[in-house]
């Protein structure tokens, strides 16, 4: 049976797989024995590391969708649609759950592509991916991606395969409108910009990258997914936006026009604020809101559902049925280390992920409430951040919203809300504060607020909660 998934024109060649309508790179040439490429390229245990630019010029990121195609190419004939997951893990001493090789497989993996990010520093890249061989890299692991940030201020490292993120490619296509072409407008080196790249090379279709090295700009996006609408074909069109993207992109007329043209916008790397995600639905846009991590392959649930697969349960909810967000299936990392989210055997004995999320599940839909450690507790009530940013940032005027706590004598910790304004906006911060209390109950209404001209991120589109919470701290407390 062919595979509803690729085209079915003629086009290039692999061995045993055809990806129809395409002209892919081959694999990286390899490089001199005395190239800086190839000097010291190898870790103690005798796996080679192939340390490759993500980033978002296109010279890099062409380097890096050469590599994942190679990748592909080899990987994809193993990896046939609907394959099971059939991993089994082996409890390690931290309980990350490093999957167990059997006696036939290697004991490390040959070869792994580690995408950075432009400027880094691979030294210290290196002395890290030395402490996790001396711990056992999964002989299936083909990449070893970082995530964006966490409670420790640096991204953690995670092993993946090729076969998880071609199971999360497939399983987004089966959601969507079939496998087409992308724009590409966020770092590669990050799991969601890796995924446009593995989507792309599975579609068949090199994407259009948007270069935003020097920042993002709505007019070089909207001028790449003009380039791409252009173009003659069935193929639909796609891009994956983080919240602030998206935010300033309904402010340019020109990029509204061109995405609500696109097939589907994934939105993900951060909480979609439901004021944004209504902007965006009258605005034309066919807005997917996408949750995931860089330990799932990027995002592997949509609109609150997860693709086919994937499941989704919670751990230990309490009476309102908000608990620890589980998730399990094939797209799944082979190992994580150094981050809160922990990969263990789950009852069937296939791996499964205990996020450091917060949900609830009503009908079997998702909704993510924040972070494990978001919590915060005034006066004895549990306050959801997230509840709070919602009223706020439908407040007229208001674009951002972080709710974050600070010490405080009588409460214990007291709300604060810290606001960014939309662009040729003022705001007042009593009167929010005002119109705030009149929609929140005592508990959840801010004692303060705070407005910046900019929230701090840890990664694209993530806030940097810690920083927020550092400021509101030097503001109000001193």
């Amino acid at each position: 049976m062919s595979d509803p998934l690729r085209p079915t024109f003629p086009g290039v060649t692999f061995p045993g797989v055809t990806f129809p309508g395409a002209t892919f790179p081959g694999a990286p040439d390899p490089a001199p024995s005395d190239s800086p490429r190839a000097r010291g390229s190898a870790l103690p245990g005798g796996t080679r590391i192939h340390m490759v630019p993500g980033g978002t010029s296109p010279a890099q990121v062409a380097e890096l969708f050469q590599a994942i195609s190679s990748l592909l190419a080899t990987s994809l004939p193993a990896t046939a649609p609907g394959s099971a997951d059939t991993r089994r893990t082996s409890d390690d001493a931290e309980g990350h759950g490093a999957p167990a090789a059997s006696p036939s497989q290697p004991s490390a993996p040959s070869t792994l592509l580690v995408p950075v990010a432009p400027g880094e520093d691979r030294a210290a890249l290196r002395e890290r991916l030395e402490r996790v061989q001396a711990q056992g890299v999964p002989p299936s692991a083909d990449l070893i991606l970082r995530t964006s940030g966490s409670s420790s201020g640096r991204g953690s490292l995670v092993a993946m395969s090729v076969a998880a993120l071609i199971s999360s490619a497939r399983a987004t296509y089966a959601r969507l409108d079939g496998p087409g072409r992308w724009v590409l407008a966020l770092p590669a080196h990050h799991v969601a910009g890796l995924q446009v790249l593995v989507r792309s090379a599975l579609a068949g279709y090199p994407p259009v990258v948007v270069d935003t090295h020097a920042g993002f700009s709505t007019q070089a996006l909207a001028e790449g997914l003009e380039e791409v609408l252009s173009q003659r074909g069935p193929a639909p069109v796609y891009t994956s936006l983080v919240p602030t993207q998206l935010l300033r992109c309904l402010e340019d007329p020109r990029a509204v026009a061109a995405l609500a043209r696109a097939a589907a916008v994934l939105v993900g790397g951060a909480a979609t604020d439901p004021a944004l995600y209504e902007r965006a639905l009258s605005a034309g846009l066919r807005v997917v809101r996408t949750y995931g991590m860089s330990e799932t392959g990027g995002g592997c649930v949509y609109d609150g559902r997860p693709l086919d697969g994937v499941s989704v349960r919670l751990l230990d909810p309490d009476g309102d049925g908000v608990g620890r967000i589980v998730l399990a299936g094939p797209v799944l990392a082979e190992a994580c280390w150094e981050g809160s989210s922990l990969l263990r055997p789950g009852l069937d004995g296939r791996a499964e992920l205990l996020t450091s999320d917060r949900g609830r599940l009503d009908d079997g839909v998702l909704t993510v409430l924040g972070r494990l450690d978001d919590v915060i507790v005034t006066g004895g009530v549990k306050v959801e951040p997230r509840v709070v940013e919602e009223v706020v940032a439908r407040l007229a005027g208001v674009a951002q919203c972080c709710v974050v706590a600070v010490p405080d004598a009588q409460w214990g910790a007291a709300v604060v809300a810290v606001v960014v304004a939309s662009p040729g906006q003022s705001l007042d911060a009593e009167g929010l504060r005002a119109a705030a209390r009149a929609r929140l109950d005592g508990a959840h209404a801010p004692k303060h607020v705070l407005v910046v001209d900019r929230l701090a991120e840890r990664g694209p589109g993530k806030v940097d909660r810690r920083a927020v919470a550092a400021l509101a701290r030097a503001r109000l407390v001193g």
